[in-house]
This record gives C-alpha cells, structure tokens and sequence, in this order.
C-alpha cells in the first residue's frame, strides 16, 4: 500500500499541466462573489453622493456640536460605570453561585433569575419612580430605631436611576459570564492552592481569576459594546446621552436621517476603539501564557536542513 507524500496532500486543490507544472484550482464564483461586493459597494457610494436629502454638509456641521458632544461624554460615563458596577458585582455572584453554601447560592441563583427575567427598561423606570412607593430610605435596626433618614429623591437622581438599572442588569449577566470562566480552569489549580496553605479567596484572586480572565474577555468586551448602545434607554429618565441628544436636535429642524448619522458615527467610532482595545488585550494575556515566538532559524524557513 503506497502512503501518499506530504507534497501530495499539500497539493491536493492543484492540478496538473503540461510539462509537469501545476497550477490551483480556479474559483470563479469567489470572483463574482468579489465582483458583486464591489458593485453594492459602488452603489451605496453613489447613493451617498448623489442623495442630497441625507445632507451631508449637516452632519458634518453637528459632527461636533456642543449638546452632541455633552450627549457623548454623558454616554462614555453611563458606560464604564455601569460596567465596573456590573464586573464587580458579577463576580461576588459567580463566587457565591459556586460556593458550598447553598444561602449563597440560592441568593446568588434567585438575583440572577430575577434581573435576567423582567426588561431593562421595566428596571430602569423602577428605579427612577422608586420615590412614589418609598419616599424616605431609613437606616438603622430593622424594627427598632432609626439612625439616617434620606428623602429617596434625593438619594437616586436621574443618572443614580440610570447607573441602578444598567448595572445591576449587566452583574446578572456578567455573574453567569464569570462562572462559566471560573469552571473552565482546571479544578487542580484550586487544590494546589490549598495544599500551600492558601485561603479560598486568595486563590480565587491570585490563582483562579487570572487564569478565568482569557476566556471571559471576549464575552465582557462586547457587553461592554452591548452596554455602550443599551445607555440609550435612559431617554425615559430624562439623561440625554448621545442618541437623545440628537433627538432633542431633529424635533427642533426635523432633519431626521442626518442627526441619526451624527449618532451612528460616534458610536461606531466608540465601538471601534473598544474593539481594538479588546484585540490589543487578548494578544498581551496570550503572550502571557504561551510567552514570546521562537525564533525561526533561516534555513527552517527556507525548509532546508540546518
């Protein structure tokens, strides 16, 4: 029985021609698959140009508009705070899922189903009308005395109501996020630490997290991604963000599709930064574990003997 060469397999999409030379197999539908692309994309170029009802010399001009701008750093805010919020949180819960105590667990368990089960939006209008159920939040001895007295209203304003809803909706998801990055690390690691003496949540912070943390980046870059986008449904507590910033701008002129393009250039550009943060950090932790590239002698890869 003959056993086909290395050469052969390589060359198994190659065909053979006269004089014994070879060529690769032709793919003409990739190139009408090209061909297409280009054409949609000569179209859409076209329609950019030539449709003067997009105004183009508009949105350049609300590009960096003063309220546009506010409305951007407002978005910025209610994104990294809420995700800090909801990656902190998310771990305490991913930690008292996996613990052996089932009060935390059950805890842990009933947040999630909870958060996870009724709307964001239901969410944040609950905690911006908290006010009309609880007018004073009172701190002290349950039944007994009370020690601080704070008007609800006070306490939760309109960004406080949009960092409550977006975060501790985000911390559900995170939680179950964490977890599944917190099983996916060798059960030895958790017992090597143990055998050294070290308590369980050293080992978590030193050993089992940081071991956990390249496969949750993925997932947390784009909720991160997700969370920049869902901050425009803080319209209905009265925050103007981007998109409502925006809003505010076209009830007044009525140029609709042009300030929607002003937003949606911002939060591709914003989402573009995002992920190339993402891809800068998966390539330093893969570093990290498989460490630097071999160097590659010249005559390897010539594929010469050394």
């Amino acid at each position: 029985m003959t056993v086909p060469s290395t050469s052969t397999l390589t060359r198994a999409n190659e065909q053979p021609v006269d004089g014994g030379r070879i060529r690769p197999v032709r793919h003409p539908g990739q190139w009408i698959g090209v061909a297409a692309i280009l054409v949609a994309a000569a179209l859409f170029v076209q329609f950019l140009v030539t449709n003067e009802k997009l105004r183009l010399d508009l949105v350049a001009g609300y590009l960096f508009e003063r309220s546009v701008m506010r409305g951007l750093v407002l978005t910025l805010e209610l994104t990294v705070v809420a995700m800090v919020l909801g990656i902190v949180l998310g771990t305490v819960l991913a930690i008292m899922r996996l613990s052996g105590n089932r009060v935390l667990s059950f805890v842990a368990s009933g947040y999630i189903w909870f958060f996870r089960g009724t709307p964001i939006l239901v969410q944040l209008l609950f905690w911006f009308f908290l006010g009309s159920i609880l007018p004073v939040i009172n701190l002290g001895i349950p039944f007994g005395p009370t020690f601080v007295e704070i008007p609800t209203n006070v306490l939760i304003s309109q960004f406080t109501a949009a960092i409550l809803g977006l975060g501790l909706n985000e911390a559900a998801y995170m939680a179950e996020i964490i977890r599944a990055g917190i099983k996916s690390v060798d059960p030895g690691q958790s017992e090597a630490a143990e055998a050294v003496g070290m308590s369980r949540m050293l080992a978590y912070r030193r050993i089992i997290l940081p071991q956990a943390s390249r496969v949750v980046l993925p997932p947390i870059a784009n909720n991160t991604i997700s969370m920049l986008k869902l901050s425009s449904l803080v319209i209905v507590v009265g925050l103007p963000e981007l998109l409502t910033a925006v809003q505010l701008i076209y009830s007044r002129n009525f140029q609709q599709i042009p300030l929607l393009i002003v937003a949606s250039i911002w939060y591709l550009l914003l989402t573009t930064i995002l992920t190339i943060i993402q891809v800068r950090i998966e390539r330093r932790l893969d570093r990290s574990v498989t460490g630097p590239r071999p160097v590659i002698r010249a005559a390897e890869r010539q594929g010469t003997p050394s």
